[in-house]
Order: C-alpha cells, then structure tokens, then sequence
C-alpha cells in the first residue's frame, strides 16, 4: 500500500500527539510534522509531498478554516475539532472527513481509509484494515464474501478467516464499493461476485444461506 505523508495541525500538544500516536500504529501512515499552527505548516507543504492533513478550526493567528480557504491545490483534509457546526461549511473545501473530539480509533481509522479510497491506491488489491482483537487486520476486498451485523459489532467472512470488529455494519457499508457489494438484509451485506446462487428468499455462498429481506428484494434482484 502506497505510504500516506501527513501533518497534523494542532494547537494543542495533547491534540497533536493523540493523532500522532494514531498514525503510528498504521504502518503506512507516515507523519512528517506537528504543526502547532497553519504558519508551520506552509513550510512543509513547500518542503514536502503532502498527502493528508489533519487539521484543527479553532486556533490562534489563523483558523484552520479560514486558512483552508485560501489553499490552492490542497492535499486532502480530515478536520479534527470540538466543533460540529463547521462540519457542512467545510466539506466545500476538499475534506473527505470531518472527525470531532474526542476521536476513537476506530474513527479515525474509518477516516484513513477513505483517503485511499479517494486517492485509487491499488497496490494491494484494494485492501482495508480494521482493528480487532486490540491490532490491525488487512482485509482485501476481494476475499470478502459477506459481512454480518451482531449488536455492536460486525463479523466479515472472507475466504481465508473471520475477522471481528466493533464498528456498525452502516459505517463498514461506506467504505466498500457499491459496484461490488449489496446489502440483502438489515444485518448482511454481500460480495455480489461470491454468489452461488440464489433462491427461496435466500443468497446462497457456498455452504453460507444470507437471507434476502421482503423490502431490498427488488433491489437485490435488479442488481444480477
């Protein structure tokens, strides 16, 4: 996977280094700088190839708003804030994600992947990581052959493992292709090129039985 260059702007140190220690349990996030104001961070976007910046609103001098304003050619942006009222305002900035504190993990892990997502990267297959059991897992989307909703937490079945983790089978959705995936049901979602068959109210995976709702029957239907 193609490494992501970021800076992180914060006027707060505990802000700045909470972010900072997120990235550097991605092992392809690469930080570059921490940034107590945007005025530092002109330096390294001259200095450096910046892919994604993690920015704050409300600091001193300039706000990280009306700084992004003004930024030709900007990296892509994910806002970190306190605030939720800028969130509308600043995604006709080019910021993919607008994270408000305090962040979790899986959060901003939700985050990073949809910068790759935005930026194509195809060079393992278009994989995702998700946290579970306290470390990351690579999932590769096309091993993927259906996810399951449990409560609070979701199982994907792929070709090779079960992999659990504690997001909602919604925020999974976002991050997944919708040429390729279908939701069948409130609780699955499937791989549409792992279907075996369909029949009798149900989508048949090899020896797994997803059942197909009354309400996205259409759906499901139209998409084969």
């Amino acid at each position: 996977m193609k490494p992501l260059n970021c800076i992180i702007i914060d006027d707060e140190p505990i802000a700045r280094e909470g972010i900072a220690e997120y990235c550097n349990q991605i092992e392809s996030v690469h930080v570059i700088a921490l940034c107590k104001n945007v005025l530092q961070a002109n330096h390294y976007l001259e200095q450096h190839k910046i892919d994604v910046i993690f920015l704050d609103i409300n600091m001193p001098l300039v706000s990280g708003m009306d700084w992004l304003k003004g930024l030709q050619n900007s990296p892509s942006v994910i806002m970190t804030t306190a605030y939720e009222e800028y969130a509308l305002e600043s995604f006709s900035y080019n910021v993919l994600d607008y994270l408000v504190k305090p962040i979790s993990f899986e959060r901003f892990l939700q985050a990073v992947n949809k910068v790759y997502h935005y930026l194509g990267d195809t060079s393992m297959d278009n994989v995702l990581f998700v946290k579970s059991d306290k470390q990351l897992k690579k999932i590769a989307l096309a091993d993927i052959q259906f996810v399951e909703a449990m409560q609070n937490y979701i199982k994907v079945i792929t070709t090779k493992e079960t992999v659990v983790t504690n997001t909602s089978l919604k925020a999974f959705k976002e991050l997944l292709p919708e040429e390729a995936f279908i939701q069948t049901h409130k609780s699955f979602i499937v791989s549409k090129y792992k279907v075996d068959k369909i029949a009798d109210n149900q989508i048949c995976i090899g020896t797994y039985h997803i059942p197909i709702s009354v309400r996205l029957k259409k759906a499901v239907l139209d998409q084969f």
